[in-house]
Order: structure tokens, then sequence, then C-alpha cells
């Protein structure tokens, strides 16, 4: 347990720490309506719309998230050069999100996931994209870009965030890997299938359920304790990675750490929760566990921190950054007993 002061304490490091988040962006866009009918044409619902909205989604997200923990975040990644692209830059001048990171490709379109939500229920979802692998000259571009401003910014920790859309490859992986551990500079990793096994030597590694079974091929019941606690456990000897972190949905976090001042590991469950949207949760999670290894805080805190991170976002439809305050209310209620 923690005291008041003490948690307050760890809020107030988060303020100011340099993130450097490299990974997936894209436009996370809302077509909101009312569903009182179903058409005739199909046995399908029609939604009456009555807005629509725009937000910065995938590594994006991730910035916001950090944004409003306190941090400053820099976004580094690739979108295409399209109008998709400009929205993209407009929604992060409108955020006050730093955009020295962001490089264009005329060879790819920027992503945007569309989601039509009807009486506040998402109804469909249709994904614009292209999953292509940067070229090497686009690479090593990025990789440029990512030299330089670790070279002019402090940066306390970096977050790959995957999501397999083509923009982290197995080269960047290795040389800002290699970069960050010259620096003494944490990584933390929200991986997906394609690049699963190629972090080697991160400090984090935050798989979910799902992403423990595909990317080791696993056939176990990962809501076994035990079987996740294996799966933590190959994961530490194929990677080399310092601090598992799996997230469990409703169940909670798997927490493993084995570095050079010991091993621990174990489960902090899962609160009641109102769940409205489980989008975004991993982004809201990776971000919380980044700068908790900025600031160098204990396993079982950062997880215990990124678990009540992770619930209340998933209170609230669409897409969300977590909100700070909140998060601290509840920490200070919960593990501090106050």
């Amino acid at each position: 347990m923690y005291d008041r002061q003490a948690i307050e304490g760890f809020f107030r490091d988060f303020s100011g720490k340099g993130i450097l988040v490299i990974g997936d962006v894209m436009i996370d866009a809302y077509l909101w309506g009312g569903v009182d009918r179903i058409s005739p044409e199909a046995p399908v619902p029609i939604v009456s719309l009555h807005r629509r909205e725009n937000r910065l989604g995938g590594a994006a997200n991730v910035a916001l998230n950090l944004r409003n923990l306190g941090a400053r975040p820099i976004l580094c990644s690739v979108t295409g050069e399209d109008d998709k692209g400009r929205l993209f830059l407009d929604l992060l001048q409108q955020q006050g999100l730093e955009a020295g990171g962001m490089l264009a490709d005329a060879e790819r379109i920027t992503t945007v996931k569309y989601r039509i939500i009807g009486n506040n229920t998402q109804m469909l979802r249709v994904d614009e994209e292209s999953r292509q692998a940067l070229t090497d000259a686009m690479t090593g571009k990025l990789l440029e870009r990512i030299k330089a401003l670790i070279g002019h910014h402090r940066v306390h920790a970096i977050v790959f965030e995957d999501y397999d859309k083509g923009v982290i490859g197995p080269a960047l992986i290795r040389e800002v890997v290699a970069l960050a551990r010259a620096r003494d500079i944490p990584v933390a990793v929200d991986p997906k299938k394609n690049n699963f096994l190629l972090y080697r030597d991160v400090s984090l590694f935050k798989p979910n359920q799902k992403e423990l079974r595909e990317g080791l091929k696993l056939d176990g019941d990962l809501s076994d304790p035990r079987e996740v606690g294996r799966a933590a456990g190959m994961l530490h000897e194929q990677l080399e990675a310092d601090v598992i972190l799996a997230t469990l949905s409703d169940k909670g976090i798997f927490y493993s750490r084995r570095d050079g001042q010991g091993q621990e590991e174990g489960i902090v469950g899962g609160r009641a929760r109102d769940i409205a949207d489980v989008s975004g949760a991993g982004d809201t999670v990776i971000s919380v566990a980044a700068l908790s290894m900025a600031c160098r805080l204990p396993v079982r805190l950062m997880a215990e921190l990124c678990n009540l991170a992770g619930g209340i976002v998933c209170e609230q439809v669409g897409v969300v950054p977590v909100d700070r305050k909140r998060l601290q209310e509840e920490a200070i209620r919960y593990l501090s007993g106050s």
C-alpha cells in the first residue's frame, strides 16, 4: 500500500517526461446516430446520422494518453500523402501534439477506421488501410528522423505501438532498440502478430491474451494464471525482456519481472466496471506502463495503475485517452486505502 502523498508524488513525476512513440497511426472516424427501424432492403438496422467525428487513433492515441498524463510525447510515424494524411496532421495540431516525427509517403494511404454507432452501440466498422511494409528507403528516413529526435530531445522512454500496418519492421526495431540500450532508455512494446518475436532485449512487452496465443502458437487455456505464467516465461527466454505485462481482459493484468535485480510475478485482479467499449484500452495501458518505466516505478505498482487506467477508458464509447485526475483519484482510493 502507498499513502496519498506517495501516489500524488508518482503522478507529479509523470509530468514533463519525454516519451518517443513509434508506430502505426490512424484516424478513428465515427458516425453517430439513432436506430429505430430495420431496413426493408436487408435485415439490418438503419442508423439515422446525427453527427460525424474524427479522432486520433493507434500510436497517436498513445500520444494523447501520455499528454493527458502530463508527459511530453513525440510521435514518429508515416501517413499517406493524401487528404486523410493532411486531416491527421490537422488533428495533431488541434490536440497540441508535435508533428516533428511524422513523414508522408506517396505510395501509402492513411489508415482510417470508420465506426458506425447506433444508440451508443457500435453497429459496424469499416477499415480503409494499407498493410504493406515501408520500403527500405522510407524506413531509413524514419530511422534518421528518430535518431535526430533522440539527439535533440531528452527522451525518458520509447514506445513501439504496433498495429501490423507496416510502419514497424525488423530493421527499425533492431536499430531503435540498440540505440535505446546504448543510451539506457527503457523500451516498452505493445505488439501484434507479424513482429511479435522480433522485439528482443526490450524493457517491457505487453501482449493481450489473443496476441499471446497467436504469437507463441499456444493452445492452452490462457484464463489459467499458471498457463499465462508459462507463456510469460517463454517470452522472457525468447525475447530477454525485463518485464512481461499481459492484459487478461476483465481478469486483470499479469506481470512478470526478471532482471538483474531479481524476479517477481503476480496478477492484479480486474475491478467491477460498467463496460461500454474496450477499444483503445491497450493504448492506455502501454502509455501508463511506459511512463511507469520512465519513472522507475515498482512493477506491481505499474500493473495496478495500468489496470485502473484500462478500466476507466472502457467505461466510455469509442477510443478515448485516460483522464489523469480520475486515475489519480482511483489510485488513491484503491491503492492507499484513503
